[in-house]
């Protein structure tokens, strides 16, 4: 399913305002006096905010990241198996509980009757927590693929051979899915992309800092040690690590840089099967999409025509030999995880260690745990909603969706500079939203899907097959509208353009998010900020370039269209100037999606909370007001310490900004956030009107 991921998982997520809209008359204060009580006023205890998060040595109006989460990041260090840490790793790992004990409980049911959620979750987890049986089965289970590799002479055998891994999700040197027609929201097509890298980034390839280059070493060392394992001596394993390196770096050097793939129009290239056979002749694109069981298809999106023309003159120019190099890392690097030790503590050291910054490995019952949850995710989160998400929050969350979807209709109505016949196409596509909360209504059964005790690899390799045979074989149906992109315990949320849908998995639906027992304020500020986010992400630079149907569309006149860019250039050179480490910038560009949705989320957000509590008598709670708390529970919900490795990785792969500039950069741009703690000029969170973003 071709969506968009919009917050953090493992590594962190995701208009004039009516209310507080005017330019406040603010003073400079201290945090101390902002936070002061009244000696006449009782003290309230909250719920959803910890108090002892803060640092009140700092003023809210200096940093508020360090003022709100002071406390928690002097006191809560990264752990040794992560790279960053933070309230959605708390909440994955609180999540993880639930989930254990489901799959601990389906793992004693041995009698669980065949291809039920139970034997299915069962023996997955405990085909990969056996690691006996892995180190004794050695290579044997990837052997058969190995052959094929190792048997091929020609260029039809070795594109017999990439249409095989393609199917076991392999990798490969190109992208291969069905997914909606971006023009044409109603149908399924064929579309392919660039590919075939080893590294998290082109950049990693092309760029000739000393950083670069030290990765691009370790990296080839890494294949190398990859293929003692495999069982080359070690000068053959440099010799074909330094092949290898060679053949990725010229597919690096054609590929699109992750700014010019935002560009939907840019990746949007339409052609029939025969078109693409002359574009990229040397494919036999005919018979490789037969060898892969596509049937039907005529026509193809190519998301990147220059990248595949390298691809089709290197399937010559490079000889079969190095092919079979070159696939043969692939098949062990997307392996690795399911092989011996060996493997797994090789692929950690680079990708984990070295890259992220990671001290030590996850423990193996919650790297078999996520291997379970995304391969057969739905299966495992129908006991985990069962647990975890009563109808009670569903409802309250639906409640809090429409609330928010209230308010943003209140910000464009409202909008001083879009006109009357942009209002009404945006007010259109708003009201067209659909919203998924919690779980799927339908679930998916796995039908066809053969699990089993005897061997981890076997597994994850047949799961893939039966989710590429599923995925193509949607080619001449219709679209299908109650499919998920994320399984129901996932700590994230998504906005997904040719659906025009916003989901919340039950997962991110939880405390410190979401909690029924908080007041509105902390709730508001956590996923009601997240709700804002994601409706936000429908009209951000690339969202707003899709119809209320979801299709590839301008409904913008081009005066309005001026008036967005002029706005969203702000939005890059704010985020562009940041600097989470010592000469390390934001990538405004790489960001700006997520950086207008937090910007917008957290300004229609803050709204809704005002209209949720204007009749209610609410008074301050821990010492602070409603609006107070609102942005304290935004801040806290992107708590985050992170190691400089992945600080770095993230700035260079990752669409959204550190979790600092989250947090602050939202806040600095809003008159409503000085006036509630006091903040003017002279301060560091503070902007003058002349600078500050304002666009939903």
């Amino acid at each position: 399913m071709k969506k968009r991921n919009l917050l953090w998982l493992a590594t962190a997520f995701g208009g004039v305002v009516a209310t507080g809209c005017s330019k406040p008359a603010v003073q400079q204060t201290s945090s101390t006096e902002t936070a002061a009580v009244s000696q006449s006023e009782p003290e309230v205890k909250g719920v959803g905010l910890n108090m002892a998060n803060l640092d009140r040595s700092v003023s809210p109006c200096e940093d508020f990241n360090l003022f709100a989460n002071g406390g928690w990041l002097k006191n809560n260090p990264i752990p040794a198996s992560e790279s960053r840490w933070g309230s959605f790793n708390e909440l994955a790992d609180n999540n993880n509980k639930t989930l254990r004990a489901v799959v601990d409980a389906a793992v004693r049911q041995t009698n669980a009757s065949k291809g039920s959620s139970t034997q299915l979750v069962g023996d997955f987890y405990a085909a990969g927590m056996d690691s006996a049986a892995i180190e004794k089965a050695g290579l044997t289970p990837l052997k058969p693929e190995l052959d094929r590799i190792n048997a091929i002479k020609d260029r039809n055998s070795l594109l017999q051979s990439m249409a095989r891994l393609k199917v076991l999700g392999r990798g490969g040197i190109f992208s291969f899915y069905v997914g909606q027609d971006d023009k044409i929201s109603t149908q399924y097509i064929v579309n392919i992309g660039q590919s075939g890298l080893g590294l998290p980034d082109r950049d990693y390839y092309t760029k000739t800092d000393a950083r670069s280059k030290s990765v691009k070493e370790e990296y080839q060392k890494h294949v190398a040690n990859m293929f003692q394992l495999l069982g080359d001596n070690e000068a053959t394993a440099r010799k074909n690590a330094a092949k290898v390196v060679e053949m990725e770096t010229r597919l690096a050097n054609a590929s699109m840089t992750r700014v010019q793939q935002r560009d939907p129009h840019a990746t949007y290239n339409k052609m029939t099967v025969a078109d693409l056979q002359k574009l990229a002749p040397n494919f036999n694109w005919p018979t490789l999409l037969k060898n892969m069981n596509v049937t039907g298809a005529k026509e193809v999106i190519v998301g990147q025509p220059n990248f595949l023309k390298e691809a089709n003159t290197m399937l010559t120019a490079v000889p079969v030999s190095d092919w079979k190099t070159y696939l043969r890392w692939h098949l062990a690097r997307t392996s690795a995880a399911y092989l011996p030790q060996a493997f797994v503590q090789e692929s950690f050291n680079f990708n984990s260690k070295f890259l992220s910054g990671a001290k030590e490995m996850q423990p193996r019952w919650k790297r078999v745990l996520r291997m379970t949850d995304g391969t057969i995710g739905e299966a495992l989160g129908q006991e985990y909603v069962d647990k975890a998400f009563s109808p009670q929050a569903k409802a309250k969350a639906l409640e809090m969706v429409n609330n928010l979807r209230s308010a943003f209709q209140e910000h464009v109505k409202n909008l001083d500079w879009m006109s009357e016949a942009t209002k009404q196409q945006a007010l259109g596509k708003l009201n067209a939203f659909a919203v998924k909360i919690g779980y799927p209504e339908k679930w998916e059964t796995y039908a066809g899907l053969t699990v089993s005790r005897t061997s981890y690899l076997q597994n994850v390799l047949q799961a893939s097959e039966w989710g590429f045979k599923d995925n193509v074989s949607k080619l001449g149906k219709p679209v299908d509208r109650s499919e998920w992109g994320m399984t129901p315990p996932t700590v994230n949320a998504y906005y997904n353009p040719s659906m025009n849908e916003i989901v919340f998995p039950a997962g991110i639906l939880q405390p410190p998010f979401f909690d029924p027992n908080a007041d509105d304020a902390v709730n508001y500020g956590g996923m009601g900020a997240v709700i804002g986010h994601e409706l936000t992400h429908g009209f951000d630079d690339q969202g707003s370039q899709y119809d209320p149907e979801g299709n590839l569309r301008d409904w913008w006149t081009a005066e309005d269209k001026a008036k967005f860019k002029e706005r969203t250039d702000m939005v890059d050179r704010q985020y562009s100037a940041y600097q989470p480490l010592d000469s390390v910038n934001v990538n405004g560009k790489l960001t700006m999606g997520e950086n207008i949705a937090d910007i917008g989320g957290l300004n229609i957000a803050f709204t809704a909370l005002q209209k949720a509590i204007a009749n209610k008598n609410v008074g301050k709670i821990d010492e602070f007001t409603p609006e107070q708390r609102f942005f304290l529970a935004w801040a806290q919900i992107w708590r985050n310490n992170s190691t400089p490795a992945a600080l770095r990785q993230q700035v260079l792969t990752d669409p959204h900004s550190p979790a600092m500039f989250r947090i602050n950069g939202p806040l600095s741009n809003m008159p409503q956030f000085y006036k509630a703690f006091n903040c003017g000029p002279g301060n560091k969170m503070y902007r003058p009107d002349a600078e500050r973003v304002h666009i939903w």
